[in-house]
C-alpha cells in the first residue's frame, strides 16, 4: 500500500494546504505510527516535521520553525519517491524559498502548498 491510500493522508494534505499546520501534523501522526520502518515513513516524518515547523512559525518560535523546516525538507528530499504522485520538486524549492526569507528575515512568499501531479 503506497502511503496516499492510507486513511487519513489525504485529509492531511487537505488541511496542510489549507494553512492547518497543527491540525494537518496531528493527522499525519495517526498515519505514521503504524508504518513500519520505510521510505514513506521518514517522508511522512518530513512532513510532519514541516507542519509543525510553521505551526511554529505562526507561534512566534522562529528558532525551532526553522530547525524542523531543515529537518523536514531533508527528510523529504532524502526519501522522496515519485510514486507518490505528489509534486515534490516544487514542494522542495517553496520550502527553500520560504526557509531562506524566514531565516534573512525578509518579507515571506505565500505559504507552501504540496500538489498532486496530474
Amino acid at each position: 500500500m503506497k502511503i496516499v491510500d492510507y486513511p487519513g493522508f489525504e485529509r492531511g494534505l487537505r488541511l496542510f494546504n489549507a494553512d492547518e499546520f497543527y491540525e494537518a501534523h496531528e493527522v499525519w501522526e495517526d498515519v505514521w505510527r503504524p508504518l513500519l520502518p520505510s521510505r514513506d515513513k521518514r517522508f511522512l516524518q518530513g512532513l510532519i516535521q514541516i507542519a509543525v515547523g510553521l505551526h511554529h512559525y505562526r507561534t512566534g518560535n522562529n528558532v525551532g520553525a526553522l530547525s524542523l523546516l531543515k529537518r523536514g525538507t531533508r527528510n523529504i528530499r532524502e526519501h522522496r519517491s515519485d510514486l507518490l504522485q505528489l509534486d515534490i520538486d516544487s514542494f522542495l524549492q517553496q520550502l527553500s524559498v520560504y526557509h531562506d526569507a524566514m531565516s534573512e528575515g525578509r518579507v515571506l512568499p505565500p505559504l507552501p502548498k504540496l500538489a498532486k501531479l496530474e
